[in-house]
């Protein structure tokens, strides 16, 4: 019980970091933000768990196909606010095409490779 409460202690940590940062400024927090740190923090754990090489082998290639998907968010997003949506609607959009492209990703992953 403890590990996970340090675990949700350490995720809302670089939540808050990467937005405190983004006050001054946004490009470095944006940086912050696309470090692999949940991956590679997840990959601990999970070793730490289940110390098999084949499992952490399927998860690091999994994790690299489902963060394809949602890359476009983010191009969509500055566009859709530069031309004058609000932030929330703007969000939203980012999201729903995020979730379609994963369902996209679901469907032909296996396609890939990937094993859903």
């Amino acid at each position: 019980m403890l590990a996970l409460v340090v675990r949700a202690l350490l995720s809302g940590a670089m939540i808050v970091a990467i937005a405190e940062i983004g006050k001054r400024l946004p490009a470095l927090a944006a940086l912050v933000a696309s470090l692999p740190l949940v991956s590679v923090l997840g990959m601990i754990l999970l070793w730490h768990a289940r110390p098999d090489a084949e499992n952490m082998a399927v998860h690091a290639e999994a994790t690299f196909w489902y963060v394809l998907p949602s890359l476009p968010m983010f191009l969509m997003m500055p566009m859709l606010l530069r031309h004058g949506l609000p932030f929330w609607l703007a969000l939203a959009a980012g999201c729903a095409l995020t979730v379609a492209l994963y369902l996209v990703m679901v469907h032909f992953g296996p396609r890939l490779g990937l094993k859903v």
